[in-house]
């Protein structure tokens, strides 16, 4: 009983019937009510508050190696620190909205987040390619980098925020091959006609010398490829590659990955339910899509290496070198490709301006430190890439 109520009860003399009633004296009644109290409040902190139940959409099959396993790990760290106020369901692409409908998914509330690759999404504003990969444009290590520390971040947010949408870096396939061909490529001839798979800036650089891009999802990639409707495609790297079994498809594997030398994926949110969310929900989703970041990273740099060695040794795939006609072709063209991309914007002009000033701040030292450590080791161990 409270104590109050008790005085209360006293005052309008039920005291007798109270005392007669719980056989208790009046200090042992107080003593009782503060238990009875604590105990009430020890409950309601071990009930959960509030829960939210969110759909999160994806551009890849469910449960696809490194890029739908993170998508469910994202979730499950969410709902793990949260304690399950907020729980996160994932959907595959096609299960909900098509591989390609994830923004336009997120930005209209039909579902609360999305996963995917912010390049996909160029028709909707040119910038969106820099927050994903750039031909010859920043690692992963860099591209972390300029979102944390080179105001990546804050150009992405006002971006996407025209949109109604929150985004985060929430993985990163590291460097990616070239792709996948029926026939070798010698020279810039070779390229000529091929039907190419190829996302993002690369599809159109691809088509500047003599390439027929076609844009698809993943999921679509090893059929057209089999049944020739594809010559070639530009997936992501071993380990999804050896997934989707394109080497069956192809025999020639080439190198560089020049179009995506680190491409981010990102974690969308719908901005008013973002906004909607308590501070310490929003601080979980960031520190999930964090942690996420970086293990789907690991993940690949470890996997990756592993089906590499597995398709050269145990399917026989044609390693090949593009040659350096091809690349330095490449480059010119994906110079020009940018300068149209950005003329007339001045939001995906600052953005790019922001994204070329950083590459050029790290260039140096990345060559001194980095690249050259890698071209010593590369000689000591005897290992040749070309």
């Amino acid at each position: 009983m409270d104590r109050r109520k008790f005085v209360s009860a006293l005052g309008l003399g039920l005291g007798g019937v109270a005392l007669a009633g719980c056989g208790q004296d009046n200090g042992n009644n107080a003593q009782s009510g503060e238990a009875a109290g604590a105990a009430q409040a020890d409950t309601a902190a071990k009930k959960p508050a509030k829960t939210l139940e969110w759909k999160l959409v994806t551009a890849w099959p469910k449960n696809y190696p490194g890029l739908g396993t993170g998508a469910n790990r994202f979730a499950e760290r969410v709902t793990a620190m949260s304690g399950g106020r907020l729980t996160v369901k994932v959907y595959g692409a096609g299960e909900l909205v098509p591989a390609m409908g994830v923004f336009d998914a997120v930005r209209d509330g039909s579902a609360d987040m999305g996963h995917s690759a912010s390049y996909y999404w160029k028709g909707k504003h040119p910038a969106t390619p820099f927050f994903t990969a750039v031909p010859f444009g920043l690692t992963a290590q860099e591209i972390n980098s300029w979102m944390n520390f080179g105001g990546g971040q804050e150009l992405w947010d006002e971006l996407y925020g025209g949109f109604g949408i929150k985004p985060l870096p929430c993985g990163n396939s590291g460097t990616q091959m070239g792709g996948w061909f029926r026939k070798e490529i010698n020279s810039l001839a070779d390229i000529k006609g091929l039907k190419i798979r190829a996302p993002g800036l690369a599809g159109e650089i691809m088509q500047r010398i003599g390439a027929t891009p076609v844009q698809m999802p993943g999921g679509e990639v090893f059929t057209s490829m089999q049944t020739g409707a594809l010559d070639a495609a530009d997936w992501v790297g071993p380990y999804n590659d050896l997934a989707f079994g394109l080497h069956k498809v192809a025999d020639y594997y080439y190198y560089p990955g020049w179009a995506e030398p680190g491409a981010m994926l990102e974690m969308m949110i719908n901005k008013e339910k973002w906004e909607s969310l308590p501070d310490d929900l929003q601080e979980i989703v960031k520190n999930a899509a964090e942690a996420e970041n970086q293990h789907i990273y690991d993940e690949f740099t470890a996997r990756n290496a592993e089906a590499l060695k597995q398709l050269v040794d145990e399917h026989g795939t044609q390693l090949r070198r593009f040659p350096d006609e091809v690349l330095m072709k490449l480059h010119e063209t994906s110079e020009q490709v940018i300068q149209d991309l950005v003329a007339g914007n001045d939001q995906a002009r600052r953005i790019y301006e922001s994204y070329r000033d950083f590459r050029d701040s790290v260039v140096p030292y990345v060559a001194v430190a980095e690249q050259s450590a890698l071209n010593v080791r590369s000689m000591v161990l005897g290992q040749k890439t070309s």
